[in-house]
Order: structure tokens, then C-alpha cells, then sequence
């Protein structure tokens, strides 16, 4: 996501950054670069005429003119108003509220809701220690129910059962009165697509939101449709007392004109990110942390969070102890670090999220990528284990198994092998003492980094 934006931001800034002094000469100028790389990424017309006038008071002042780094100045002036034009903070669900907490989805048809459905529950499940039950209230899709049932099955939620003969609020009401003899935390309910034009479909939304008076009433919508998506969960928002948006579909979508209209256009917070089809896809959504990667700062804090919640502490502390004790990296050690890479989110997710990374040569940045790894492990996968322990073994008739094995050619079986071989070099020196401490005083900046924040 904000692939395009953030590479047109970070050339029309590259050239502020180093400068001794700004004037509103090159001010203006920058910004109209500005301008038209939002306008690229299609954001709405008037966010984008506030956002730049809001840049260039503030950057006109002494504020950045006056500053003994200007370049620096002006960078931090727009990352602020990216983050306050998306909300200044990150707004959560409201589990405050007294059990059953009754979350109601509402979307447009196709925009991933009944799938979003089993991503928040699974959410709320496994980060915030509460019980979900979901439940399917659109009865114009029969296979919307048998859908979220398997869904459900695959995210460890409850599901209640329901049929296309009932009515949505007969439903609802139903599943709520069950979630209170179960004692569940968070009943999840999934409507019918529907759109904002169709005066039936929405005066049915509406008698339903009146039934069960939710906690939460949240737009689910297509990031890849820009600005129009905005304008959609406006109208929605008209006649549906909205609590928050959810975002899906982001991994495809180069521009992000969407997560910077919506809460200008709407008012309502963006709540939550869909990054992927997998169930575990889903992010809340921190303005200042986006606003940073649209900048191309990165962000280290999400890196450092989804690290300590996806990264296998055991198998990490294994792979120190054996180097400790002078043992070669192998393939298998390899093959250990590609899955707690995928279990991150994949090469595509990490790479957004460091720092300096679109400053990288796109040359370079064409050979990080999910389908390169996918096909690193395929390799390894065609090896023996005694070969994966002992990559020395591997001569050509071995290569000639691997790669048939593994659909590749020999030639790449070689480029991995040199790629190992600089690899265990580096493992190997980096084992010494002295790299050891270093890698420690590494996790102790974390820490450090950590306590700040919190």
C-alpha cells in the first residue's frame, strides 16, 4: 500500500532534506509536487487543497524557515498533518461495553465483509483474549452463511446458525439471546451487501441497527476503489450512525487514496486495515505509524510488535545457543527463518516497514520478493537432510535431483548456494563476541525504544 505515493513524496522531499534554507519559493514548489502526487494516488480534491494549504502555513512560518534544519523541518510538517488528516490516534474497538458487545458489519457487495468478519473475530480472539460468536443475517446469499460457518470453524470463533427462510432481525436478536447464555465477549454480525441506493436494502440496516442497538457499527469497503470509497461510507454514514471503517484489500493497493479521504469525507476513524486474504490479515489501523511509511520512515514499532507475537522464541534461542557453541548456520536454520519471515506477513509486509526501503534501487528491490523466497524454500525443500545439514555434499548429480525436484534450474540451485555461502560467512562473524554483543545491545535499543513509547 502507498507504494506510488510514497515514492512521488519522498523525491519531491528528497530535495528539501539536505538544504541549508528554505524560502516559500521552493516551499510552493515542493508542495505542488505534493499536490499532484496525492491527486495521483486519487485523493479526494478537497482533502487534498486543505492538506497542502495546512503544509504551507505551517512550513511559511518560523516554524520550518527558522528551524537550523529546515529540509528536516518540513518533513516532520507533513508527516504531522498526514497523521491528523488520518486521525491523529489509533482507535480500537470499544470493549468497554457490558458482554455480549454486539459489533454490526455492513459493506457494499463484494467488498470482503463476511471474510472481515472471521479476521476480526479471530483478532479479538487471539490479541485480546475475548470469545467471539458470528453470526450470518444475509439471507439473499445462501452461501454467505455456509461461508462464515467454515470461516468460523477455521478461526476458532462460535457460530450460530441461521437459514435464508428467517428474518435478519428475528436473526440477530436470536444469536445475542444465545451469546448471553454462552457468556460470549463479542457477537460478530454479518449483513447483506448492499448499496446506499437501494432505499429497501438500507431501510432494512436500519431496522435491524434499531433491533439490536450495537456497540460498534463499522463500514466495510474496497481500499482499492480511492476516493470513491470514501464518498460511499459517506453515504452510508447518512442514514447508518457509523462507529468506524475498516479498510480491505490494501496489499492491492498501490495508490492509498482511500485511507487519506475517508475520515476527512466521513468523520468516522479508520479502525482496522485488511492487508491479505488470510484470516489473520488484519491490522488496526495507526495514523502516525501509516503516516510515517508514506514518508518512507518505516515503521519499526509495528515491526517490533508483530516480531514479538509472531516470532518463535524457542527456535530463536536454539539457532543462539548452537551458534554460541560454534555451530554452523545450515539450510535447515535457513528454512526456520523463512517460515517465522512468512508468519510476519511475508517479504512484501516487512519490506513497507523499514526504514530508507524506497531509497533502496528498484533493481535491488526486485529480487526481495514472496515468489524469490517461495522458491529459496522450494529448493530446500527437494534436499536430503543430511544435505541441508552439509551443503558441501551438494555436487551435480545432487543439483540435478534438487532442481528437478524443486521446478527450478540448476543455475538457480547455484545462486542459492553462493547466497548461503556469503550468508554463513556473515552468521559466522557476526557469532564472534564481539557480535554477540552487538546483536545484544540491538535488543536492548528495542527495549529502550519500547519504554519510550509506552
Amino acid at each position: 500500500m502507498f507504494e506510488n505515493l510514497t515514492e512521488r513524496l519522498s523525491k519531491s522531499l528528497k530535495n528539501l532534506r539536505g538544504q541549508g534554507r528554505l524560502t516559500e519559493n521552493n516551499i510552493k514548489e515542493a508542495m505542488r509536487d505534493v499536490r499532484m502526487a496525492l491527486l495521483e494516488a486519487d485523493v479526494a480534491l478537497p482533502v487534498v487543497k486543505e492538506f497542502v494549504e495546512q503544509v504551507q502555513q505551517r512550513a511559511i512560518g518560523q516554524e520550518v524557515i527558522g528551524s537550523l534544519t529546515p529540509g528536516q523541518a518540513l518533513i516532520k510538517v507533513v508527516r504531522d498533518e498526514l497523521t491528523s488528516l488520518m486521525g491523529e490516534q489509533c482507535d480500537e474497538l470499544n470493549l468497554q461495553a457490558p458482554a455480549p458487545i454486539v459489533v454490526l458489519m455492513a459493506g457494499l457487495q463484494g467488498s470482503g465483509k463476511t471474510t472481515t468478519v472471521a479476521k476480526l473475530s479471530r483478532w479479538l480472539i487471539e490479541r485480546k483474549n475475548k470469545s467471539a460468536m458470528v453470526v450470518s443475517c444475509d439471507v439473499y446469499r445462501p452461501a454467505a452463511i455456509k461461508q462464515l460457518e467454515t470461516l468460523a470453524t477455521e478461526v476458532g470463533a462460535q457460530f450460530f446458525q441461521s437459514d435464508i427462510t428467517q428474518k435478519p432481525i428475528d436473526i440477530a436478536t436470536a444469536a445475542i439471546t444465545e451469546a448471553r447464555k454462552t457468556f460470549a465477549d463479542v457477537v460478530l454480525i454479518d449483513t447483506a451487501g448492499r448499496l446506499h441506493i437501494d432505499d429497501e436494502m438500507m431501510s432494512e440496516i436500519k431496522d435491524l441497527h434499531s433491533a439490536v442497538q450495537p456497540t460498534e457499527t463499522l463500514f466495510v469497503v474496497d481500499s482499492m476503489t480511492g476516493q470513491d470509497a470514501a464518498n460511499t461510507a459517506k453515504a452510508f454514514n447518512d442514514t447508518l450512525p457509523l462507529t468506524g471503517i475498516i479498510l480491505t484489500k490494501t496489499d492491492g493497493d498501490a495508490r492509498g487514496g482511500a485511507a487519506l479521504s475517508v475520515r476527512h469525507i466521513t468523520g468516522k476513524p479508520i479502525k482496522f486495515l485488511g492487508i491479505g486474504e488470510k484470516t489473520d490479515a488484519l491490522e488496526p489501523f495507526h495514523p502516525d505509524r501509516i503516516a510515517s511509511r508514506i514518508i518512507g520512515q518505516g515503521d519499526v514499532l509495528s515491526l517490533i510488535e508483530e516480531a514479538e507475537r509472531t516470532v518463535d522464541k524457542k527456535e530463536a534461542a536454539k539457532l543462539v545457543s548452537k551458534l554460541k557453541k560454534g555451530k554452523g548456520f545450515d539450510f535447515e536454520d535457513f528454512r526456520s527463518q523463512i517460515v517465522q519471515m512468512r508468519n510476519m506477513g511475508g517479504v512484501a509486509s516487512l519490506m513497507e516497514k523499514i526504514p530508507g526501503i524506497n531509497e533502496m534501487p528498484e533493481k535491488a528491490k526486485g529480487l526481495i520478493n514472496d515468489k524469490e523466497i517461495n522458491r529459496m524454500e522450494a529448493i530446500i525443500n527437494s534436499m536430503t537432510p543430511k544435505e541441508r545439514h552439509f551443503p558441501k555434499l551438494i555436487k551435480g548429480s545432487r543439483k540435478r535431483r534438487i532442481a528437478n525436484g524443486s521446478g527450478t534450474k540448476i543455475q538457480e540451485v547455484n545462486n542459492l548456494l553462493k547466497q548461503f555461502g556469503n550468508m554463513q560467512k556473515m552468521v559466522k562473524q557476526a557469532s564472534k563476541k564481539r557480535g554477540m554483543a552487538n546483536i545484544m545491545r540491538g535488543k536492548k535499543a528495542q527495549q529502550v525504544m519500547r519504554r519510550r513509547r509506552f
